[in-house]
């Protein structure tokens, strides 16, 4: 699977947006283990993906050090969750569970079910009592299945003893196994203990194919025996390859929408990044936005979403061409997500409704691109926009091909105003080892064969990727042309084992910089490096080499090469946001009072930005501003009258996504146009950084060397007394805080998840209050992520400790202050 795969054809997708396939359901992109801590992955990456279920971790369980479901419920629910699934036998600490016998198991479940049962939520919570049974404590089916029903009975009662209202899902089997679901069910309902939910893991190669058959043969075994229709729950999926990838997770999501299931991703990686689709705790990779797109298609609760017909080429074929579409008719919008296929395609609409749309429609492309695992993504570009003529209520758009692990969503809406048009930098990829390689090895990753173990694999991209650059002469050169002369961003995919990495780039053979790249989970659990080149129009030679102008840069240089890209840099950070796809509570973007519209903006970097907003007035109308649920003081727009108003907020952002709130705070409706978001680089002065070895150490914090810390040292041991002060002035309000860390603790033993522990630092102001930000594992103890969270300080003068008086903290390199607003102005149109 390769971007730069040729084009071999031009594919076609059917979708009749007049043959309505069922209300959409929108819960296809749950995950087991998504959430690790509170605040890990962000409430804004939770909330965006619009989450309907997940599965997490017993109550006080031992599988794993983090996942709690309770500690993790109230800010799921909070982010729109509606069912929380519990693994019960997660409460055993190793896998495979050990097998102590069920009186065992009973004493470790009902302290789960009694502490549930305080919430005034209990029903939201779903009970997954055993997990892939066939596989644990019950594998010889044909000795031990009576053994099970019965204690899937007792446990099952055990249950609803406790909680009469819960809601049971089984029989969680690592397969499809049909005569253990018919034996079971028949079992089941004689004896009136048959589960809420049916559940089964789709884990294998297979899956992609076979699913839909093993959905229609379940519901066919339901009606023979007399089983009313259970909602299903496919609470494992995925292979590990696909995680992350938007052109593979399209194939997922399609086919569980369209049979109107839940499906939980399967925890590969480690637990609180999203079954792979968090970058750090607050920034999103492609696959994110796949699936953030997956929870646009809801629309608002005003309207009712449909899912209509789609035809692929080959249905039920892996790795290839798939897709799912809505029609919102009170919006007046389809929507296309499709993916899978490195060609081109002509997707097919019919059943326009001239009603609904028109003689005309303004279409609009965007491509999410695979970015990595750990390979930041900002909103995706649109790549094609045109207004196309309905003739007999059918229409073909044209979606550019060549990247397969790309998915793209195609937005359709009733021709209006001027022409839509594509917004996409010019872009270019570059597979490593397609390159020169130079005393350095090219490693095939995918050998194409479908096998278990090339399914078991982290995606490479082109399927091969060039290591053992553990020479001082190993060399990757590609070859690139440019079309312009200017700035270009050169991303390097890249992967380390669990080390900060080190990469000479020379371009054209003269040495340009010495890359410094964060450290990743393993060699091919992806990152990407982004840094600016300067290229005069035409054909240059880009080198990355283990050795530079100082010498061989060591052991830190032995990475892996995946791909390297090139897009066009022709400003600042620019995106606009349309907040006519914005979500609301509002019909479209007109807002009447108190109601709001929400969008999700992405940010390249920590650092201040502007926030313009074009909106109209019908009367004196108040915008306000909420970033991440924190109401914005100091950044209400006001239009005094009637007319079209710009806005205009400079506000510090964390890198990654913001959850931005747009409020009507006055008494007349107003039309919220456009949300512009504009890189400010000569605001960043306004923020106040200073070296953690600066500050005052007290209770056994201590000073520690790097090279790769800021000034060469950091401050460790922070936390159980160890602390860390900080001086500060300035004047009180709403903060951004800054603290470049690292972390690698973890846990081990676990045969195949990094059972990874995130440490929380507690931010206490002198005279004001105390502050607690969670920092993710980031692999090793002295390479700097940057986590920026807010705080709010009430004094002019009052240090900031920081510490942790129950544990240890992270490792500190520095900490930086930043007020929230800068500027905020509004002006007539």
């Amino acid at each position: 699977m390769s971007p730069a795969a040729a084009v071999a054809a031009t594919e076609t997708l059917r979708v009749d947006l007049a043959s309505s396939t069922g209300q959409f359901r929108g819960g296809a992109t749950g995950m087991l283990y998504g959430l690790g801590d509170a605040g890990v992955p962000s409430k804004d990456l939770i909330a965006g993906m619009r989450l309907r279920s997940i599965s997490q971790k017993a109550p006080d369980g031992d599988q794993h050090p983090n996942g709690d479901a309770l500690k993790l419920a109230d800010e799921f629910f909070a982010t729109g969750g509606s069912e929380m699934h519990i693994y019960a036998q997660d409460a055993y600490s190793k896998w495979p569970y050990e097998e102590l016998g069920i009186d065992d198991y009973a004493a470790r479940l009902r302290p789960q079910l009694e502490k549930v049962a305080q919430r005034p939520d209990r029903d939201k919570f779903v009970w997954t009592i055993f997990n892939e049974p066939d596989g644990i404590w019950y594998s010889d089916w044909a000795n031990k299945k009576q053994k099970f029903f019965a204690d899937w009975t007792r446990i099952y009662r055990l249950v609803k003893s406790v909680l009469p209202n819960a809601r049971i899902a089984g029989i969680g089997e690592t397969r499809y196994r049909a005569d253990h679901l018919r034996e079971f069910l028949t079992y089941a309902k004689a004896n009136n203990v048959l589960p809420e939910l049916t559940s089964w893991h789709e884990l294998g190669p297979d899956s992609l194919a076979n699913y839909r058959r093993n959905y229609a043969e379940y519901r066919e075994m339901e009606k023979q025996l007399g089983v009313s229709p259970r909602e299903i729950v496919i609470n494992e999926y995925t292979n590990r390859r696909d995680t992350s990838v938007p052109g593979q997770m399209v194939q997922w999501i399609t086919m569980l929408e369209d049979t109107k299931v839940d499906g939980h991703m399967a925890f590969w990686s480690m637990a609180g990044n999203l079954s792979d689709h968090a970058v750090r705790s607050d920034r999103a990779n492609g696959g994110w936005w796949l699936t953030k797109w997956y929870g646009d298609l809801a629309g608002s609760s005003a309207n009712e979403v449909n899912t209509v017909k789609v035809t692929p080429p080959q249905p039920n074929v892996r790795d290839t061409l798939q897709g799912l579409a809505t029609l919102n008719r009170g919006a007046a919008k389809a929507t296309v997500l499709l993916g899978g296929t490195a060609n081109d395609v002509n997707v097919a609409l019919t059943g326009i409704d001239r009603k609904v749309f028109g003689d005309q429609v303004d279409v609009r492309i965007s491509k999410a691109g695979w970015s990595g695992y750990e390979g930041d993504a900002g909103q995706p570009p649109v790549v094609a926009a045109s207004r196309i003529r309905v003739a007999n209520g059918s229409a073909t758009v044209k979606v550019p091909g060549g990247d397969q692990l790309a998915a793209y969503q195609v937005i359709v809406t009733p021709a209006a105003g001027a022409a839509p048009v594509a917004n996409a930098p010019w872009q270019a990829s570059y597979e490593a080892e397609n390159g020169t390689v130079e005393n350095a090895q090219v490693y095939v990753q995918d050998d194409g064969s479908g096998s278990w173990d090339m399914a078991m694999r982290y995606t490479t991209s082109g399927r091969k990727d060039v290591g053992s650059m553990n020479r001082p002469d190993s060399r990757v050169t590609v070859n690139v042309t440019v079309p312009r002369t200017g700035t270009y961003k050169l991303g390097v995919l890249y992967g380390t084992n669990a080390f900060v990495g080190q990469s000479a780039l020379y371009v054209d053979d003269a040495h340009v910089r010495n890359l410094t790249l964060p450290a990743t989970l393993s060699w091919t659990y992806r990152g990407r490096y982004d840094t600016p080149v300067q290229l005069a129009a035409g054909t240059h030679r880009i080198s990355l080499r283990t050795s530079g102008p100082g010498g061989y840069l060591g052991g830190s240089a032995d990475i892996t090469l995946d791909r390297v890209d090139l897009t066009e840099v022709t400003g600042p950070e620019r995106t606009v946001y349309p907040l006519s796809d914005a979500r609301g509570s509002g019909r479209g973007a007109m807002l009447r009072a108190g109601e709001s519209v929400t969008t999700y903006v992405s940010a390249a970097e920590d650092g201040y930005y502007r926030l313009d907003t074009a909106f109209t007035a019908t009367g004196r109308s108040t915008l306000g501003l909420t970033l991440s649920g924190r109401r914005v003081t100091g950044a209400d727009q006001t239009a005094t009258c009637a007319g079209a108003w710009n806005g205009s907020t400079t506000v510090h952002l964390k890198a990654g996504i913001t959850e931005v709130e747009l409020s009507n705070e006055g008494r007349t409706p107003l039309a919220a146009g456009t949300l512009t978001l504009t890189r400010d680089a000569s605001a960043d002065r306004n923020a106040v950084r200073v070296e953690a070895e600066a500050g005052r150490l007290a209770g056994g914090a201590a000073i520690a060397s790097s090279t790769w810390a800021s000034g060469g040292s950091y401050v460790g041991y922070v936390g159980n007394n160890g602390t860390l002060t900080i001086p500060r002035s300035g004047a009180p309000g709403q903060y951004n805080l800054t603290v470049a860390y690292a972390q690698a603790d973890k846990n081990t033993g676990h045969p195949y998840n990094t059972d990874i522990i995130n440490r929380t630092l507690v931010a206490t102001e002198t005279g004001g209050k105390s502050t607690a930000t969670p920092y993710r594992h980031n692999y090793t103890w002295d390479g700097f992520w940057l986590e920026t969270s807010p705080i709010d300080l009430v004094t002019r003068d009052g240090s900031v400790t920081f510490g942790n008086p129950a544990a240890w903290g992270p490792n500190v390199d520095w900490v930086q202050f930043a007020p929230l607003v800068v500027a905020n102005r509004v002006t007539r149109r």
